[in-house]
């Protein structure tokens, strides 16, 4: 049951009828089918041995959480749990922001099962983000919108997390650097995440300023990673004509972009709350088991939490920010202990529970998708 839902999330659609207040089109239906049939099998059923493997080997971990949480104060981290749920409905909300930058419509409720399970799909395969793209993609063809535009909106969406961020882990570095904890780790880390946020951000001004010399790049692109696969698949594996189909289609998106920089105070605001929201829940769970804090150890502790979610070789982190965020607090005057106990609980509350919640958002999505296909055209 669960492959066939990641099957759905990762297919592509059939065919939809244009809808009123759409912008679906034949060619950007025709751009998003660019992963053969049989290798979109392969990875739906990678995926699926993933998820069943992430929850088998990390089932201690799972354990270890449940025993330490009977062990807080339940106030504490009910109020942590209050402040996870509102950190998901700002991921929503700012998701709705950067819509609307592109012309699109997108309710809370439409968009919050999308975040929690393109969340999901992040984590059980690690594909950079491009797994939880697909989760929108689909949701854009099955409502008629373009996924051109629901591509550039994920892409801005992580322009705006990225860059929240690094204000954040400016002040974070800071700390560190005051109190002697800096280290090589956090640094290549932190050289790493402002490097990708660069990047994306000189992809997407190209697109603004010239789409000629964007469907150049992604065409360069797509015959690069032909070039590297071809030995092993003895075929093309991205189209490049499809890459500049989609050229054309961002293009289109880009246009319809606003130019106010007023407009993009909100979403920059939401990215930046959705920081302080974990850092709230941090300080819950340091409230929880009664461990001392400073401002300056919540902010240093996110940061490398965060960073390390966000620059690892793993999924979301996984082992790595466990052993990272403890041993960092633990440098900072925390006792081991403490800081261990206090990372399984804000890795519980900030990972594992949106991990579960995801197989919910399927639901939820598989729900809504049928509707849309059963529904008459207007």
């Amino acid at each position: 049951m669960i492959g066939e839902r990641i099957r759905l999330c990762l297919k592509p659609p059939s065919p939809a009828v244009k809808r009123e207040g759409g912008f679906d089109s034949a060619a950007n239906q025709r751009a998003y089918a660019i992963i053969p049939t049989r290798m979109r099998r392969i990875l739906t059923g990678l995926i699926l041995l993933l998820a069943v493997y992430l929850v088998i080997s990390r089932f201690t971990e799972v354990q270890q959480i449940v025993e330490t949480i009977q062990l807080g104060n339940w106030w504490w981290l009910g109020a942590g749990l209050l402040l996870q749920f509102a950190w998901l409905v700002n991921i929503a909300l700012q998701y709705r922001s950067v819509y609307r930058l592109l012309g699109m419509d997108g309710s809370l409720v439409q968009l919050l099962p999308l975040a929690i399970t393109s969340n999901f799909v992040n984590t059980a395969a690690p594909t950079g983000g491009v797994g939880g793209m697909a989760i929108f993609i689909t949701d854009a063809q099955e409502r008629g919108i373009s996924p051109a535009r629901v591509t550039i909106a994920s892409v801005l969406y992580l322009l705006f997390d990225y860059f929240g961020f690094l204000c954040v882990l400016a002040l974070g570095l800071v700390v560190l650097f005051v109190r002697n904890n800096l280290t090589w780790p956090e640094i290549a880390a932190s050289v790493i995440l402002l490097a990708s946020a660069t990047f994306l951000a000189c992809l997407f001004a190209l697109g603004v300023s010239s789409p000629r010399n964007l469907e150049r790049v992604l065409i360069w692109a797509a015959r690069s990673v032909n070039w590297v696969l071809r030995p092993f698949l003895r075929r093309p594996y991205l189209s490049e004509a499809r890459a500049s189909e989609f050229a054309g289609e961002a293009a289109t998106g880009l246009a319809a972009l606003r130019t106010d920089w007023r407009d993009y105070l909100l979403p920059a605001g939401l990215s930046l709350l959705g920081k302080a929201i974990l850092i709230c829940i941090l300080y819950m769970c340091f409230l929880a088991f009664q461990v001392s804090e400073e401002a300056g150890t919540l902010v240093a502790g996110f940061c490398i939490a965060y960073l390390f979610t966000i620059v690892s070789p793993t999924p979301s982190g996984i082992g790595v920010v466990e052993g990272a965020l403890a041993i960092g607090l633990s440098s900072m005057g925390v006792p081991l202990s403490a800081a261990t106990v206090v990372t399984i609980a804000y890795r519980g509350l900030t990972f594992w529970l949106p991990f579960l919640y995801g197989f919910i958002g399927i639901r939820i999505l598989e729900n809504r998708w049928a509707q849309h296909r059963v529904e008459p055209p207007p």
